[in-house]
């Protein structure tokens, strides 16, 4: 098979890949992108996303009254990545996120008419460490899935999309390097059965995703310190994202670092229509609702609650006897917290439809609530605990949950909640407080009330397992996403964006991300790895 000479080979059509296209495309090169999905699932997770990014002094945040600056968040930055002396280009990173987000990001997006909800959200306000000292969590009107789109209709109508082309179903399994440059790669077409088809261009950049849809890849590289990953895990990644291209990656050179960095979830659920093995669903789980151990206790002795460090709730998570956990909670709880991660189960925002989600801030969301109690075996509602306790029992076939036990915890939180706000002597409520404080938060976080108030029923209980999402390391590149090899030099040819290369310098992020760095990650490094090549070709010519 003959194919031509491309300027640009970009593998893997997730938001990265699309983003250096259009940038390379208004530079006038030829664009050939390798995707191994099927045509309609362009964009791959981006799209499936909520489309939250961390920008840092936008004029959303000056309305707001919020006063942010790239030196407040490089201070959260590191206070949340934990870097070490070697982490070279990943401070490279993070120093160039928090200086470029505003114009690299938020303007630019604003010119290629994306617009952001006008609220901001303050999520990962750090636990044991300070994380987002201010809200800086923008969502675009119409999530993950309107950028998508936006950029598949920026590249169907560009004066130079004859330059652009896709082959889908095309897995790359290996690099062509020549005379120390990588001049193309090696693919198998998927749906003909195909291997060693070969394509050549001047330059490769890796999109591929990172490697938390390899469920045995996550295990291997799990965070030692931790010690054995959980034996059940979701997947809330994509088989796709299996690292086949780091390892190409490595064989010619290119470092890899960080593997054992992940941003994962605690609250995962099976996805009741699954798309492949472990397929799970990501809850947005309710600050408000008590989160258990297998046996019906609270876990603590500091109470899991979501919105202040992802990382660590996984950590609590994998440290647990069993390796599922359950949140109790009532249909008031629900109708105003509950929600799932993604643009699937958040049509009014994906769809933008202003008025039916302002009703359901305001009255709840009890949609989805119906949803998950009709297709969910694993969100169990009853009339009262006991129902509820032989349900939980039920599903898992065993007597792990003692009704006195569950009783018991369920019953010591709501007596300090009627003894009223000055005696709430509690760790969970008094982060209630604090997350209530905030505007934003306030509408979505309920004002605490016993949870077996009958006026709050039904009562809900749902069974949550660890789900992978993204990888927090990845591909080592430096400011201009150009590959670096074991001396630290760039290998010609080859760069690596997006998830790929860890948002950045193989792990930008370090061991815990702000949230919402990733979009924007993936944005910033293909812009970059865009400019790079067009400053090369600029300096030959």
């Amino acid at each position: 098979m003959v194919v031509k000479r491309n300027d640009v080979i970009i593998i893997g059509a997730g938001i990265a890949g699309l983003v250096a296209a259009y940038e390379c495309l208004n530079q006038g090169k030829s664009v050939l992108i390798l995707e191994r999905d099927t045509t309609e699932h362009l964009g791959g997770l981006a799209k499936l996303s909520f489309g939250g990014m961390a920008l840092v002094g936008t004029p959303l945040q000056k309305r707001l009254g919020i006063k942010d600056t790239p030196e407040i968040a490089l201070d959260d930055w590191y206070s949340f990545a934990n870097f070490s002396a070697e982490d070279v280009f990943p401070k490279q990173w993070a120093e160039q996120y928090v200086h470029e987000s505003l114009g690299q990001v938020y303007h630019w997006l604003r010119s290629l008419n994306l617009h952001f909800f006008p609220v901001v959200n303050w999520v990962e306000r750090g636990e044991y460490k300070r994380g987002n000292s201010v809200p800086r969590y923008h969502v675009l009107w119409g999530t993950g899935h309107r950028l998508v789109e936006r950029f598949e209709e920026l590249l169907k109508k560009h004066h130079n999309s004859a330059k652009l082309n896709y082959l889908f179903e095309h897995k790359v399994t290996d690099l062509i390097k020549e005379n120390g440059r990588i001049v193309g790669c090696i693919a198998e077409q998927e749906n003909t059965g195909k291997k060693d088809l070969t394509f050549y261009a001047d330059h490769v950049m890796v999109a591929t995703g990172g490697i938390t849809g390899c469920l045995d890849k996550v295990r291997e590289h799990w965070h030692k310190p931790w010690g054995e990953p959980p034996k059940e895990m979701l997947n809330g990644s994509h088989p796709f994202a299996d690292g086949l291209v780091h390892d190409a990656v490595k064989k010619h050179g290119g470092n890899l670092t960080h593997l054992d960095k992940m941003w994962n979830y605690a609250a995962g659920i099976p996805n009741p229509k699954p798309q492949f093995e472990a397929h799970g669903l990501s809850l947005i789980p309710c600050k408000s609702a008590l989160w258990l151990d297998h046996s019906g206790r609270r876990i603590g002795p500091r109470p899991m609650m979501t919105g202040f460090d992802t990382n660590e709730l996984c950590r609590q998570t994998s440290q647990l006897e069993k390796p599922y956990t359950w949140q109790l909670l009532n249909w008031r709880i629900a109708a105003k917290e509950l929600a799932v991660s993604g643009s699937e189960h958040n049509p009014m925002i994906r769809d933008r439809k202003l008025f039916s989600f302002l009703r359901e801030v305001l009255l709840g969301n009890h949609r989805l609530v119906r949803q998950l109690q009709k297709e969910s075996d694993h969100f169990i509602v009853a009339n009262n605990l006991r129902e509820l306790v032989e349900k939980m029992n039920r599903l898992n076939a065993d007597h792990s949950i003692d009704y006195e036990v569950l009783n018991q915890e369920v019953t010591q939180f709501d007596d300090v909640i009627k003894r009223g706000k000055g005696l709430w002597n509690d760790d969970q409520l008094r982060r209630i407080q604090h997350a209530r404080s905030w505007r934003s938060d306030r509408v979505r976080t309920c004002s605490p009330k016993p949870i077996l108030d009958p006026k709050a029923g039904p009562l809900i209980a749902i069974k949550l397992r660890l789900i992978t999402r993204k990888s927090l390391g990845g591909i080592q590149t430096d400011l201009q996403s150009r590959v670096i090899d074991s001396l630290g030099a760039p290998i010609e040819g080859l760069y690596a964006i997006g998830e790929a290369a860890g948002f950045g310098g193989g792990g930008a992020s370090g061991f815990k991300s702000l949230e919402g760095t990733f979009l924007s990650g993936c944005i910033l490094t293909a812009r970059a790895a865009a400019k790079s090549i067009n400053d090369s070709i600029s300096r030959k010519g």
